[in-house]
């Protein structure tokens, strides 16, 4: 469940200084407005921890320069701000990033590798709003894991199933393709990742 804490609208800058330490809820920004979201727990969080072990493996054995931080919130505009399930980011441009070090806020497209959405019941957000968001925001790769099968019949077919949906980024627009059952996940990005989407499913 997801709930909006305060109408009126706020700047991203505000919402930064704001947000509370040590919270069990997340927070994310969307049109200036404060939305709280509950911290995944059970298979949404064990999926979501289980993937980024998956992902930190396969960036290590190919030597790549990228992290996959704890926490980081991606600021897309002033007034919207996303704290996605995982996101990879690229060491080499963390230097141009200069609300890293200070507040762990991305605010370039450029250092972003990868961003991975564990879908719940808020699946509108991640098949909508979010997708049009990293596009504009030239996000290289955007992952929606929809384990339970939530997302519209439009986005996964009917009947519903798990599916997972792999938004790749070309000429400035996200080209989808979707993975279902036993089938391998083939990432542009990460193309030595060797899953499938039941091993990611669980």
């Amino acid at each position: 469940m997801i709930a909006a804490l305060d109408k009126v609208p706020i700047t991203f800058d505000e919402f930064v200084a704001w947000y509370p330490e040590n919270s069990e809820y997340r927070y994310e920004l969307r049109r200036g407005v404060v939305v709280e979201m509950p911290k995944p727990r059970g298979k949404h969080s064990k999926l979501a921890g289980d993937l980024a072990f998956e992902l930190g493996t396969a960036l290590r054995s190919a030597n790549q320069p990228y992290f996959i931080p704890k926490e980081c919130v991606i600021k897309l505009s002033n007034d919207i701000g996303y704290e996605p399930d995982i996101v990879v980011l690229d060491e080499t441009e963390i230097a141009n990033e200069p609300r890293w070090e200070r507040e762990s806020v991305v605010t370039r497209g450029q250092s972003i590798k990868l961003v991975v959405e564990v879908v719940s019941t808020n699946w509108r957000d991640d098949y909508l709003l979010k997708l049009a968001d990293y596009e504009a925001f030239d996000i290289q790769e955007y992952w929606i894991v929809d384990y339970l099968g939530l997302g519209g019949r439009r986005y996964i077919g009917s009947p519903k199933q798990p599916t997972f949906t792999l938004c790749h980024l070309v000429d400035g627009e996200f080209e989808l393709q979707q993975f279902r059952s036993s089938e391998p996940i083939v990432s542009p990005t990460f193309p030595e990742l060797s899953l499938t989407v039941d091993q990611v499913f669980g």
